[in-house]
């Protein structure tokens, strides 16, 4: 009922761009903070963006910053993550989250390779 649901991954080349998206049903979201995390083949997932309740302040993890961009759209319950310049280690499986409801989307994969 409480659903996450992320989408816009897929196969890109190094130095392309993907939006990721992340649809939200079944609960008050824009009452939450989101995240964005990744995993990639064998390591740990990480989360690498965060914004708050109403966009009012973001994070990017450091090392992305120049590269990630998180944003949220309320009034279609939308949580996005645009990725530029993408690189091979950015491949990975990218989740959203509502950490304190504690919902999770499924992922959806990003590959970058040529």
């Amino acid at each position: 009922q409480e659903q996450l649901v992320e989408s816009g991954g897929g196969l890109v080349q190094p130095g392309g761009s993907l939006r990721l998206s992340c649809a939200a049903s079944g609960f008050n979201f824009r009452h939450y903070a989101m995240t964005w995390h990744r995993q990639a083949p064998g390591k740990e997932r990480e989360e690498i963006a965060k914004i708050t309740v109403g966009g009012r302040q973001m994070y990017v993890e450091e090392t992305l910053l120049d590269r990630f961009a998180i944003s949220r759209d309320d009034d279609n319950n939308i949580v996005y993550l645009q990725m530029n310049r993408l690189k091979p280690e950015d491949t990975a499986v990218y989740y959203c989250a509502a950490l304190s409801r504690g919902i999770w989307g499924p992922g959806t994969q990003v590959t970058v390779s040529s």
